[in-house]
């Protein structure tokens, strides 16, 4: 588990992009939630919807802030990070980006709280012992404390570069 900032490649596809070969703005999310599981599944071996219905208890998307830097364009390949940038005792941030092929320039960028929920009982809950010592070393805050909209101008001054 020292891979903090897990990745994939994905290709847009026709049927996510908009009359301008764009990928369709609602879309990005879809992309972002399936790289997450899957990065979550491949580095972490943590299958969410196993782990639910063995335990009556997940994580639901609580809030979502996203910007769009740059047009993904359909065909195009881009790769997806994630990494988590705070852990408290009901609640995970994550934050994904959207970068082009070769992680030059970021198309996109997306902070998840997803929340610990209680399937049964319908109501958020509190992470475990054992998930809070599971988690907390995939912890990787930004290098400087920033707010979503700091963050976007960080990344908007990476891509003038």
């Amino acid at each position: 588990m020292d891979n903090k900032t897990p990745e994939s490649k994905v290709l847009i596809r026709f049927p996510d992009c908009d009359p301008f070969n764009h990928l369709n703005n609602s879309r990005y999310i879809d992309y972002f939630i399936n790289a997450r599981e899957d990065h979550l599944q491949e580095h972490y071996d943590l299958n969410i919807y196993a782990y639910g219905k063995k335990y009556g208890k997940s994580w639901v998307v609580g809030q979502n802030k996203i910007a769009y830097l740059k047009p993904a364009m359909l065909m195009e390949q881009v790769v997806i990070q994630s990494t988590v940038l705070a852990l408290s005792d009901t609640d995970i941030l994550v934050e994904m980006t959207m970068w082009d092929r070769d992680k030059v320039k970021v198309k996109s960028v997306l902070w998840s709280t997803f929340v610990h929920f209680n399937l049964i009982e319908q109501k958020r809950d509190t992470h475990s012992d054992e998930l809070m010592t599971y988690f907390k070393p995939l912890v990787n805050p930004l290098p400087d404390a920033v707010n979503f909209d700091e963050r976007v101008q960080q990344l908007k001054q990476h891509n003038s570069k």
